[in-house]
């Protein structure tokens, strides 16, 4: 039996096949970047048509997320991990053999679907998995695996730049699939969802499979008594304590999204060739150490989320965020084109800090707060939320652009940032080394 702080090497194993689902979730959002210039010249698409095959995968995820967490509940969380990487090959296939816009729409929105569905499953199976006094860390494997899957996009896109070949950059996405396929015939059912069945027995086989007792497991006596069938439906939700919860995961779920995350990296290139970066391969190149940058700065998150905690690291994060937005902002109100050193600066200290805490922090608490009956379509609702607002952002940047300047713009999303330092502060419970059973004390409470 593995000692009280220590990680045995089948929590690491099976933490590691879940959070495949986040680099996949990170490979296929990525990867459209580099293919859309190919499949946009072999198939003549408009610009709508363009946008459509950008966005489609964020509808997906919208629609994956709402069920995901349903099926979670009910299928369990080893067979829900087991369907997404079904979908993703399904996925894979169409795109690789597309021979038209609408089988390409086809793709994407299964590829979707799939990340949807296991943006939810993957944290929740791996906060039960996890002992309590690394559970941050562990959680935190599956935004790390996301980066590191937007990275492996950038670098496959540059890779296959030069031979135009799209339908293999797809293909590529098919070896972390098989990967997770083959690990999880080798990883157990989640014990929280077992005792959520009644399986006792197999909830304590599964505990012994991961080298832990009931205390490391954090499934306490009270875990127990509080999976009451009344706690098993969005009744639940009539209790206040239980409704609060709810209400604070869906708020860091979408200020992941509305504090401009996406629309930054999305204008990178542009703030690259506004510093000097000439080309747009040059520009993309530059973008590249973008991804790495964020990739870094999520494994100081990791390392620090069990230390600091999570309330606090996000409070860090949102105000670096806030203070580089401010300068990227009035960087382009003030000076326009010469904005490029300064720009480019502000744009590193904004990715730095996401990464260190809103980047994968919501993730984290969503998969902790939540009673265990309703707790995989609780974080379903979430993660719907957080797709949905990064759906909106997505929409509605370009016209915020235009009717307040890019400058505006960002300064826009600073006052989205400071909102969020005021939600993390006043809202946000620390929930760093405390059982399930002990969060949902301080709710009632």
């Amino acid at each position: 039996m593995a000692s009280k702080y220590a990680l045995s090497l089948d929590i690491i194993f099976v933490s590691l096949v879940a959070a495949l689902s986040g680099f996949l979730f990170g490979y296929h959002t990525g990867i459209i970047s580099g293919a859309l210039l190919f499949i946009t010249e072999q198939f003549h698409l408009t610009i709508i048509e363009q946008g459509l095959v950008v966005s489609i995968i964020l509808i997906g995820g919208v629609a994956g997320a709402l069920f995901g967490g349903v099926l979670a509940d009910y299928l369990g969380r080893k067979r829900t991990l087991l369907l997404t990487v079904a979908l993703f090959f399904i996925a894979t296939f169409y795109l690789y053999d597309a021979q038209s816009f609408a089988m390409i729409m086809i793709g994407r929105s299964i590829a979707g679907l799939a990340i949807g569905i296991g943006s939810v499953t993957a944290p929740l199976y791996i906060a039960e998995v996890a002992p309590k006094t690394h559970r941050g860390a562990l959680v935190s494997l599956n935004q790390l695996m996301i980066t590191l899957g937007i990275l492996a996009a950038f670098c496959i896109s540059y890779a296959y730049a030069g031979s135009s070949d799209w339908r293999d950059m797809f293909t590529v996405g098919l070896i972390p699939a098989a990967l997770q396929l083959l690990g999880l015939f080798f990883i157990p059912e989640s014990p929280a969802w077992l005792i959520s069945q009644g399986k006792i027995a197999a909830a304590e086989k599964s505990l012994h499979r991961l080298e832990m007792d009931q205390s490391q497991a954090h499934y306490t006596e009270g875990e127990i008594k509080q999976d009451h069938p009344q706690n098993k439906s969005f009744a639940a939700l009539l209790n206040p304590s239980v409704r609060l919860a709810f209400l604070i995961g869906i708020g860091v779920s979408v200020f992941q999204q509305i504090t401009g995350i996406n629309t930054v990296i999305y204008y990178a290139p542009h703030i690259f060739q506004l510093a000097g970066f000439a080309s747009a391969k040059s520009a993309i190149y530059a973008t590249t150490w973008i991804g790495i940058l964020n990739v870094l700065m999520t494994l100081v998150g990791l390392w620090l989320v069990d230390k600091a905690g999570r309330r606090r690291l996000l409070l860090i994060s949102l105000c670096g965020m806030a203070v580089s937005l401010a300068v990227l902002g009035t960087a382009f109100v003030a000076f326009a084109a010469e904005a490029g050193a300064v720009a480019i600066v502000s744009l590193l200290v904004y990715i730095a800090s996401f990464a260190i805490g809103l980047g994968m922090v919501p993730w984290l608490i969503i998969s902790e707060i939540y009673p265990l009956g309703i707790r995989g379509r609780a974080m379903g609702v979430a993660i719907f939320a957080n797709w949905l607002a990064n759906y909106v952002v997505a929409l509605t940047f370009l016209p915020l652009i235009q009717a307040i300047g890019i400058g505006g713009t960002y300064l826009f999303f600073t006052v989205i940032c400071l909102l969020g330092i005021w939600f993390s502060w006043k809202k946000v419970p620390e929930t760093r080394g405390k059982t399930f059973d002990e969060i949902q004390q301080f709710w009632h409470k």
